[in-house]
């Protein structure tokens, strides 16, 4: 039988040690301090002896504590080790859940740079607003809008969302000031109260905000402002290509804050498999070379 100590305990420790710091461990680990701190208190209890030197705020390995730091780091490195290569395939595409409005309006049309820089990257991406969540093998990465707390997960936040009018060049014409949004008609997708909030931001009272079509979609209310078919509450980083190329204009400079970010999310274990990190470094420096800072 194997007296093994709990592994949350062993984890907190070794985090701690390595840095000398409960909070950069808690940082790692993605946990609090307190806990990070009452899993050693255990561990040192289970063991009955004392790994640490506590003066003030300083963190200090007694002998016994460098010992089994030594011992321990290895084994946590042969277990990452380990699980990467369960996760590691020798063949086959990298596979990509992406949320359908992401996709079509901002992520397709720039895999071309993607697939310059790696041909030999193949990818498979399915368009789905499904909530996934991980437990099975289905995808590798997925693009998801939310606040970036999924258990289990590496999330890297893509983009802050912000809400703003969008419209055709030809309709923004009829557009002096937020009250002229009488005239014409409004579309949004869900969820609705976002153009209740913004008229009531803009002091436009009395206005029905729900009268225009709703879609399941914000791609799809995109298109629909292109075509002329009314204004819709847009969101920016998907508008922004239309933005650039006057498809779309911005014609009032107030803009709504939205509660959810975009994240690129995938199971930790798969953090240094080459394919994700070489898709996760060409994504993140795309979103961060593309301005949204489109002006009315």
């Amino acid at each position: 039988m194997h007296r093994i100590p709990p592994l949350g305990a062993l984890r907190a420790f070794e985090a701690g040690a390595r840095h000398l710091s409960f909070t950069r461990a808690a940082a790692e680990l993605c946990v609090t301090q307190a806990a990070i701190s009452h899993q050693v208190r255990q561990l040192e209890d289970w063991l009955g002896v004392s790994l640490f030197e506590r003066r003030g705020h300083a963190l200090r390995l007694t002998a016994k504590g460098v010992a089994y730091l030594r011992e321990l780091t290895p084994a946590f490195e042969r277990m990452s080790e380990a699980t990467t290569r369960l996760y590691e395939r020798e063949q086959g595409p990298l596979r990509i859940t992406v949320l359908p409005s992401f996709a079509s309006c901002w992520l397709v049309p720039r895999l071309e740079g993607f697939r310059r820089l790696h041909p030999d990257i193949e990818l498979h991406l399915t368009s789905s607003a499904e909530l996934w969540d991980f437990l099975d093998d289905r995808f590798d990465l997925g693009i998801r809008s939310g606040l970036g707390r999924w258990t289990g997960l590496k999330a890297y936040q893509l983009a802050d969302e912000a809400l703003s009018p969008v419209c055709s060049p030809s309709l923004a014409k009829k557009l002096r000031s937020p009250s002229d949004l009488r005239k014409v008609r409004l579309l949004h997708d869900t969820p609705k109260d976002g153009w209740r909030r913004w008229l009531d931001g803009a002091g436009v009272d009395g206005m029905d905000a729900e009268a225009g079509p709703a879609f399941n979609d914000a791609g799809l209310v995109l298109q629909a402002a292109v075509h002329g078919h009314g204004v819709a509450l847009g969101r920016l980083l998907l508008a922004s290509d239309d933005l650039k190329a006057g498809r779309l204009v911005q014609p009032f400079a107030k803009v709504l804050p939205n509660d959810f970010s975009y994240w690129l999310v995938h199971p930790r274990p798969l953090t240094e498999r080459r394919d994700v990190a070489a898709f996760r470094t060409w994504l993140l420096s795309e979103v961060k070379s593309a301005s949204t800072d489109s002006r009315p």
